[in-house]
């Protein structure tokens, strides 16, 4: 690797900051962050980053806010000490998902979250699977959305599934669920959903296409109740659905949720290690595959400034 990268992990992705650096096979940088007892955080770069372009992997899963705060002063303090530059590598951007304004008097939190990342000096940003492509559009620094597909298609061909049927849980992940049947040579169906406030659950009313036996496969992006998902189970298997099973980019799943994992018709749930501070131990119906080498592919070419274009097809 060229010896002006630097590597560093926030408090929300170690594990896969990590990994990463075994990918890359270079030093994890050394670092601290303290929380004080009224909630202060406190970060310290513990190594000398002058002149040098500095990675830095924090997600913004669980607490959300905190770690959000903990990015922007983990940026910050890097360009104190004078980095050449600081990426931003989001495995998972949680406000991304306030990308519009689709109520009276609302704000939209993707778009102020964005703002701050470049007050605090980011030059690049990486990410994973946005809630919404357009998100790209309210940074002016260059962002880079890696799809998840790739590898999370891997898992499911190891799993060695037929005669599958992919099923989009709404019809705006249609675009996405296509993407699926594209790689599996699978047909597509696709749920109504319908969801009437912000309570983190929502109800399938239809489903469109024929799952009947087949084996379904639920795509999505991020799942944090697991309500979808298992509402969408629920109505394959009502459909005569022979087994189902989901596949998410980021999971930020609660202990309700994985007791409604457990209790549902699905077999296996298939999500990346994005988020690695779960507030519960997660159900044995879930696969854990890890972006880590989609990650580190990615910092090894733009570090020798090589198109990353191969990662999205």
């Amino acid at each position: 690797m060229p010896e002006e990268l630097l590597l560093f992990a926030g408090s929300a992705s170690p594990k896969l900051g990590g990994a990463i650096a075994q990918y890359l096979d270079c030093p994890l940088g050394q670092s601290e962050m303290l929380k004080f007892s009224e909630g202060n955080l406190f970060v310290r770069v513990l190594e000398n980053v002058r002149g040098r372009d500095v990675y830095v992997v924090q997600g913004t899963g669980f607490p959300a806010n905190d770690n959000f705060m903990e990015l922007l002063f983990w940026i910050d303090a890097f360009k104190r000490a004078s980095a050449a530059s600081v990426t931003a590598v989001m495995p998972y951007f949680s406000y991304a998902k306030g990308d519009k304004k689709d109520e009276p008097r609302v704000s939209i939190r993707a778009r102020v979250c964005a703002d701050a990342i470049e007050a605090a000096g980011v030059d690049r940003v990486i990410t994973l699977d946005l809630h919404a492509p357009q998100v790209q559009g309210f940074f002016k620094v260059p962002v880079d959305d890696l799809y998840a597909l790739p590898v999370l298609y891997d898992a499911i061909a190891a799993a060695g599934l037929e005669d599958i049927v992919v099923v989009a849980p709404d019809a705006g992940f249609a675009k996405k669920a296509r993407q699926w049947s594209e790689r599996l040579h699978a047909p597509l169906a696709i749920a109504d959903k319908r969801r009437v406030d912000h309570s983190e659950s929502a109800e399938i009313i239809d489903l469109i296409g024929s799952v009947e036996g087949r084996t379904a496969l639920i795509v999505d992006d991020f799942t944090i109740s697991a309500g979808t998902l298992v509402d969408a189970a629920r109505v394959v298997t009502e459909r005569g659905a022979a087994s189902v099973y989901a596949v998410v980019s980021h999971g930020l799943l609660t202990e309700s949720a994985m007791a409604r994992l457990d209790a549902s018709p699905i077999r296996r749930l298939f999500m990346t290690d994005s988020v690695e501070t779960q507030p519960t131990t997660l159900s044995a119906k879930v696969e854990i595959v890890s972006v880590a080498g989609l990650f580190g592919e990615a910092i090894r070419r733009i570090a020798h400034r090589e198109s990353i274009s191969v990662l999205f097809t």
